[in-house]
């Protein structure tokens, strides 16, 4: 499994990485392959709004349907459009192509609450 340095980690498998005020919001190497084959994914529109800690969608594996809890409060403004034909992407690429939302940040201070690699590893214990 990978866990890059350059994101954060919220403790219900979600990761956030930031460009300036937008973040990229995804599910980690650990929770997709804990569900196994991801088969849909059901995500917010652009213009919606997510609230950290907040549920702001769900994803479908043959296992087991789960909740998405938003690492960041703020206004999505873009989705992974791509999932819909292809939900596997989140499987293959949890970081990179399988991405699942962008949002304007409307508080930066959570950032920091927010676990570090380390701790995350910790919290799964690996």
């Amino acid at each position: 499994m990978h866990f890059p340095d350059d994101i954060k980690y919220h403790p219900e498998h979600t990761w956030v990485r930031v460009t300036g005020d937008t973040g990229i919001i995804g599910i980690t190497d650990y929770a997709q392959e804990e569900l196994g084959e991801i088969l849909y994914v059901d995500l917010p529109q652009a213009g919606d709004k997510v609230e950290k800690d907040g549920i702001f969608g769900a994803i479908e594996s043959g296992k087991v349907s789960s909740d998405l809890y938003s690492p960041v409060s703020g206004e999505v403004i873009a989705v992974n459009e791509e999932l819909e034909d292809s939900p596997e992407l989140v499987n293959e690429s949890p970081y990179d192509k399988g991405w699942l939302i962008k949002v304007k940040l409307s508080e930066p201070s959570e950032l920091e609450k927010l676990l570090e690699r380390r701790e995350y590893l910790e919290k799964i214990n690996i």
